[in-house]
């Protein structure tokens, strides 16, 4: 026979469940009341603030803490704050995220960039100008060539990875190798002159940095063509520190996996429209990359 007081038992009961739950849900609030969310310099300062700034304004307010965007002025500037401590939350390139992980950084992928066609890789291409007489890699000898960062997959470590399966030692080759810091003004050194070919991202004909500096009246893609694309390079993650309390990332994937469905506004900003929701994703995604990163390492010992 179920009693009176078994029944208010149970609620009591339940009611301490409820509240501890919401306890452990809130805990990491008492710790954090900020976290820092960085991104690599792929574009200017102003455009990665104006793109951004709905995503950070919608994670602070699933997470009811703030989230302050830092704008790295170098790839090796994320690695470096996550190592320290200072940076919570990075989206970078694959490169720089197994950077990290060779140089010991206590950081982990949990999700991955999806392309508008679902695809989950993306190429890295020489673009030179539209009417240059080059039509292949090798017709750049001589030349300056432009790299983005020594952290950038699709701006330098893939391209070195290449180059060297084809014979080619970059600082022999080229008149000069120049690394112009960002995807943007590697675009840009081209049309300046400063260079005769620079690595870039690409994911297809509709989407690149190129495409995204057009749409922004930075660049005209119909002013560069192609000279060569490297095998696909797998997507760039969203990785955390592996330091931070479970509650805080379970938190925080639940918000970047909801972002699209939530605000799908924000969302289409961050990504131009773009891009498929982002996707689960693990260190074993990223494992090639870390081999490649320790590949190019040793060209650097030679």
């Amino acid at each position: 026979m179920i009693t009176r007081r078994f029944v208010m038992g149970l609620a009591a009961a339940g009611a301490m469940a409820s509240f501890a739950g919401v306890g452990a849900a809130q805990a990491y609030k008492d710790k954090y009341k900020e976290i820092v969310w960085a991104i690599v310099p792929a574009e200017n300062a102003s455009g990665v603030t104006e793109r951004f700034k709905p995503m950070m304004d919608y994670m602070s307010k699933e997470l009811g803490i703030t989230v302050t965007l830092r704008i790295a002025s170098a790839y090796a500037a994320v690695i470096e704050g996550q190592k320290a401590g200072n940076i919570h939350v990075g989206m970078y390139g694959p490169a720089a995220y197994a950077r990290a992980f060779v140089t010991g950084v206590e950081t982990e992928p949990f999700a991955m960039d999806v392309n508008k066609d679902g695809t989950k890789g993306y190429y890295s291409v020489l673009y030179v100008k539209k009417d240059a007489p080059y039509t292949k890699l090798e017709d750049l000898k001589g030349k300056n060539l432009g790299l983005v960062d020594p952290n950038s997959a699709s701006g330098n470590n893939v391209p070195r990875f290449a180059m060297n399966k084809m014979g080619i030692k970059p600082e022999e080759f080229f008149a000069k190798v120049v690394y112009t810091g960002s995807h943007e003004n590697a675009i840009t050194a081209i049309t300046q002159g400063t260079v005769d070919g620079a690595f870039n991202w690409w994911n297809d004909e509709n989407e690149s940095n190129l495409m995204r500096m057009e749409r922004k009246g930075l660049a005209k893609y119909s002013d560069f063509k192609i000279i060569f694309r490297s095998d696909m390079i797998v997507n760039s993650p969203i990785a955390y520190l592996k330091s931070l309390p479970d509650d805080l990332k379970s938190a925080i994937r639940a918000a970047v996996f909801g972002f699209a469905q939530k605000d799908p506004d924000g969302f289409k900003r961050v990504t131009d429209g773009q891009a498929q929701p982002w996707a689960p994703a693990t260190h074993k995604d990223y494992e090639p990359v870390v081999e490649l990163i320790k590949f190019v390492d040793s060209l650097r010992k030679k």
